[in-house]
């Protein structure tokens, strides 16, 4: 595994870095009653909306998220930072970074925090364009926003990194 261990990194250059050669990541979109997950293949090609946890203690999430992270694998994690539109970031962002190094430290794997801006409208708009009712969506928004933003972080990864 690579040097980075257990830390939250901000671009994808340093936890390309970071990471082995390959293997599962989880990407989490945080809202404040639910965690959306996404998972992607080993090859970091393609990223799979997964489920939606309800949000309660972070002994609790983390607990869950474990169960998901030993079953698949997982070598890294990318989380949704939500920044405002001019860039700032606001109290949402800052609850994102603390979340972040808690999950770094508990889980000892590289973290990283990856511009969710737009994430939850794109999600919004492919499912509508499935036809999806507003009720599976509502259901399913947050897992979706998950798989765009770990869509994004791994074509990064792929690229090169930003």
């Amino acid at each position: 595994m690579g040097q980075r261990t257990g830390s939250v990194i901000e671009n994808a250059l340093d936890y390309g870095d970071a990471l082995p050669d390959g293997g599962a990541l989880i990407g989490l979109d945080l809202g404040t009653k639910t965690i959306g997950v996404a998972t992607c293949d080993a090859g970091w090609r393609y990223a799979t909306a997964g489920k939606t946890i309800p949000r309660s203690k972070f002994a609790k999430d983390s607990a869950k998220l474990r169960a998901i992270v030993e079953e698949r694998a997982i070598v890294g994690v990318v989380i949704g930072l939500p920044r405002n539109m001019d860039g700032s970031e606001g109290p949402r962002a800052q609850a994102s970074r603390a979340y972040a190094r808690n999950l770094a430290e508990t889980f000892a794997l590289p973290v990283l925090l990856w511009d969710e801006r737009w994430s939850t409208s794109s999600a919004e708009a492919a499912m509508i364009g499935q036809d999806m009712s507003r009720a599976k969506r509502a259901e399913r928004i947050d897992s979706h926003a998950a798989a765009i933003i770990l869509q994004g972080a791994i074509d990064a990864l792929a690229g090169g990194g930003l």
